[in-house]
């Protein structure tokens, strides 16, 4: 497929298509013009990375992460397995944060309504 196509099936823009490929989180391989084509497999792989693009994951980081996810070596398994680890940490506590301000603003959220029931005409 085209970039255009990986652009409309993934939701990611053109620009970010060769940002990933300059970053070394997409291959692609090129037409004898230049065009770029892309595989199945890149819709996956575009998902992942965008995915972790929104979790905060440097681009550097998720480039540490891929050669895992298509050309595994022992070596790199290793470092990668390590980095993983130290970023699912980092998302788990980030997470954890999050559901603390969510509880918070749901506290706030019904101090405020009952206040506005006590405030209301004809309230208790």
């Amino acid at each position: 497929m085209r970039i255009g196509e990986l652009s409309a099936r993934t939701g990611a823009s053109r620009r970010s298509l060769r940002y990933y490929e300059e970053q070394g989180l997409l291959v692609s391989s090129r037409s004898p013009s230049g065009q770029r084509h892309y595989e199945e497999e890149h819709v996956r792989r575009v998902r992942l990375v965008r995915a972790f693009l929104a979790a905060g994951v440097p681009s550097a980081t998720i480039a540490e992460m891929v050669p895992c996810m298509s050309e595994p070596t022992e070596d790199r398994a290793r470092r990668a397995l390590d980095l993983m680890g130290r970023e699912r940490v980092r998302l788990s506590e980030a997470i954890d944060a999050l559901a603390t301000a969510r509880n918070a603003l749901d506290h706030l959220i019904e101090d405020n309504r009952a206040y506005l029931e006590r405030s209301a005409p004809g309230g208790p």
